[in-house]
C-alpha cells in the first residue's frame, strides 16, 4: 500500500491486487461487512459463483457435496418403491470457470440399475 502512496504503483495494479485476495482475507471480510443490508440481499439474489474465486478446498468442498447428493439419490430411488415417482437427479454444484451452460440431460437411473447398485452396496441387505 506504501508503494500506491509513494507513486511506485499505479491504482490499476492496487485494484488488481486487491481482486485476487482470498475470499477469507481480512480486506475482503471488511469490504463485505461494510454492505448496507440491501447491497447485501442483492448480492445474495444475484450471485454467481462460477464467477468467482473458490480455493482447492472449496472446489474438494464442492465435490464431496456433489458425491453426497449422488449417493443419496442413488439410495432413495434403491429403496423406494417402484410404483412411486422417483425423485429429480441432483445438478451439481456451480463452479467458478465453469459458467452457466445447458447441459445434456442425464440418463435416469432404471429400476434395474438401481436394484444391481442397491446389492452391491449392501450384499445382505438384498432379499
Amino acid at each position: 500500500m506504501a508503494a500506491y502512496w509513494r507513486g511506485d504503483m499505479t491504482a490499476r495494479r492496487l485494484r488488481v491486487l486487491i481482486e485476487r485476495l482470498p475470499p477469507e482475507s481480512a480486506t475482503m471480510t471488511a469490504l463485505r461487512n461494510a454492505l448496507s443490508p440491501e447491497e447485501y440481499e442483492e448480492q445474495a439474489q444475484n450471485g454467481e459463483p462460477e464467477k468467482g474465486r473458490w480455493s482447492t478446498d472449496q472446489q474438494l468442498l464442492a465435490g464431496i457435496t456433489d458425491a453426497l447428493r449422488d449417493l443419496q439419490y442413488i439410495t432413495v430411488v434403491a429403496n423406494s418403491d417402484s410404483k412411486g415417482r422417483k425423485p429429480k437427479r441432483p445438478e451439481p454444484m456451480r463452479r467458478p470457470g465453469v459458467g452457466v451452460k445447458a447441459s445434456k440431460p442425464r440418463e435416469s437411473l432404471t429400476d434395474a440399475h438401481a436394484s444391481f447398485l442397491f446389492n452391491m452396496i449392501n450384499p445382505e441387505g438384498a432379499a
